[in-house]
């Protein structure tokens, strides 16, 4: 029996390689099939944002690590941001230009991948990120994202959540990723590039057809003194709507591909809005519109770009003031809880079909009841939206027709450092 114990022994230790290399197999397998599911997910994404959501979440499953990042590089100032991170709120990491002899800067200019299991022994690692995100690194792992040899940006995972070493196996998968990610985000842009030109030049066409018609009248036509200076005056209208339309597409388009960038800081939201009221109410007056203000004495300020938000308010409270009916009324409420701020504009205008509600932050999307009484770009709203949205914050919009509209967002309250 004693002479038969090593052959048992062996078979043993046999059975146990051939079952680790089998389970390794299968998981290696699984890896392959989930980089496949992945892949088709993002072909499938043509919205920018929420591409790279699901880009830096595939890249934190697929490594098994706690945060992971996407950078991109600005294509008018060279310049690397952050663009996407998990566990780290946006507003916190978009501000952050990424220094050229980071880690990421070096993924970036030598469009190679790095593995480092303990940032604190790597002279390129730079604790600026930290500082400013309060977030604390361990070991990151990057690759480069580039399309037909041009770098766009990296691909970033930080901190192993067992403590253990990056493998070779977790850096082709990060690899594999970033090739298809890279694609995506190239195609993703370029979508949004086209889509939205298509939109601007066919809102732009009404514009200039009343330029052009108007300007060909006076130079062919012997008109007396008052036409003139009505089509004067038509040319001079919509000439500044286009030029409206212009920097409004400009400012929407910078929003919608991450190159806005915005500063963050306390901001006073009850400065904000009695300022925007300032704005309003002459022309609230004009229209014979009672202008309440429900705010409290005090408001706990939010984190955010403080000229933005001032945008946002005077957006919603135009708004207000154009598609409200004649002798109506606009309320502007704040109220805050522990953890939010919530601000409503309220007017008694017209209000939404419950078949329109749907399409109100569509771009030049204009509701067609409202559109004989009041002319805008249609991005106004869009615009709000996606402010809000970048501050981690949320819009609400509730109507009743013929009744009016409440169009209300929520922002996080601004953390008291200590």
């Amino acid at each position: 029996m004693e002479e038969r114990r090593p052959i048992r022994d062996a078979l043993t230790s046999l059975e146990n390689q051939i079952n680790e290399l089998e389970k390794a197999q299968r998981e290696q397998i699984a890896r392959l099939e989930r980089i496949i599911e992945i892949s088709r997910v993002l072909n499938s994404r043509l919205e920018l944002q929420p591409l790279l959501q699901d880009i830096i979440r595939a890249a934190s499953e697929l490594t098994s690590t706690e945060v992971s990042s996407v950078l991109l590089l600005d294509s008018k100032s060279g310049d690397l941001f952050f663009e996407a991170a998990t566990g780290i709120k946006k507003y916190e990491v978009e501000r952050i230009a990424v220094p050229k002899e980071s880690i990421a800067g070096w993924i970036v200019e030598h469009n190679e991948p790095v593995v480092i299991n303990d940032v604190s022994q790597d002279t390129r690692w730079s604790q600026k990120v930290d500082e400013e995100s309060g977030f604390v690194t361990r070991s990151i792992m990057g690759v480069p994202l580039f399309v037909k040899d041009r770098v766009i940006g990296a691909l970033e995972v930080l901190n192993k959540r067992n403590e253990k070493p990056f493998t070779e196996d977790e850096l082709n998968l990060l690899s594999t990723l970033a090739s298809q990610a890279a694609v995506a985000i190239e195609k993703a842009r370029l979508f949004q590039q086209s889509d939205q030109i298509a939109d601007v030049v066919h809102e732009l066409r009404t514009p200039l057809t009343s330029i052009v018609g108007y300007s060909k009248l006076l130079l062919t036509t012997q008109l007396d003194e008052k036409t003139t200076k009505q089509f004067v005056e038509v040319i001079n209208r919509e000439a500044m709507r286009l030029g409206g339309m212009v920097n409004d597409f400009l400012d929407l388009a910078r929003l919608e591909s991450g190159r806005a960038r915005l500063t963050y800081v306390p901001v006073d939201m009850k400065k904000v809005i009695e300022e925007t009221v300032a704005v309003i109410r002459p022309q609230a007056e004009e229209r014979g519109l009672e202008l309440l203000v429900d705010v409290p004495p005090t408001l706990p300020p939010i984190t955010g770009d403080e000229k933005r938000m001032q945008q946002v308010m005077l957006n919603l409270a135009s708004n207000a003031v154009k598609y409200n009916r004649e002798g109506g009324s606009i309320r502007i409420v704040a109220e805050a809880s522990e953890e939010s701020l919530k601000i409503a504009v309220k007017d008694t205008g017209r209000g939404v079909r419950p078949e329109d509600m749907d399409k109100l932050f569509d771009k030049f999307r204009r509701i067609e009841e409202s559109e004989g009484s009041a002319k805008g770009t249609g991005l106004g709203l869009p615009i709000t939206k996606q402010l809000i949205e970048l501050h981690e914050g949320e819009m609400q919009v509730t109507s009743e027709w013929g009744e009016g509209s409440t169009f209300a967002f929520t922002l996080p309250i601004a953390v008291k450092q200590e």
